[in-house]
């Protein structure tokens, strides 16, 4: 086990929690349906990741200084692993069927998902202390991203509200200085 694997985890965790907790605090209206989503980001994000099919292999290829073709081999079967244990990624709801004429199917996303998703990526910005972050890096990924039309105008709409939300507290803050 790599004790600076262990710290990136921990850290990231915590970073998506951070997001998710000023969302609730922030914007309250968009955690509705009485879900528990603090559970679930709390307890489940990524849990997955503590597996020995998917932790050796991240491990391994982040931090081990090797980027071998068994080390690219491994890293690559354990993201999809992850994404196909993890519901909070876009790629899990993606449906590819045997039969050419069904072709590919995009699945919408659940709600809670796209919450967890959002604090997910989110969490990067918290990392570096830009908030704002993330509205480039989905600019920059929005057309790749293969995503059922309700759920990219859900994705869209709480990251509007998010992002009003951060520029009306930077102007507040700006007036009080």
């Amino acid at each position: 086990m790599s004790f600076q694997y262990d710290q990136y985890l921990t850290q990231h965790r915590s970073n998506v929690k951070r997001g998710f907790d000023w969302i609730a605090e922030n914007l309250p209206e968009l955690l509705v349906d009485g879900f528990d989503y603090g559970w679930q980001i709390e307890f489940a994000h990524d849990k997955s990741k503590d597996e020995q099919d998917e932790y050796e292999a991240y491990d391994a290829y982040f931090y081990g200084g090797n980027r071998s073709y068994a080390v690219m081999q491994n890293y690559q079967k354990a993201w999809l692993l992850h994404l196909h244990r993890n519901p909070h990624h876009w790629q899990y709801w993606i449906l590819i069927n045997d039969d050419p004429k069904e072709g590919e199917i995009i699945l919408e996303m659940p709600y809670n998902y796209i919450i967890e998703m959002i604090c997910d990526w989110w969490a990067f910005s918290w990392q570096k202390g830009k908030l704002d972050e993330i509205f480039g890096w989905y600019d920059e990924h929005c057309k790749y991203m293969k995503l059922h039309p309700k759920t990219r105008k859900t994705i869209e709409d709480i990251l509007e509200k998010m992002k009003t939300k951060l520029d009306e507290i930077k102007e507040k803050n700006e007036l009080q200085n």
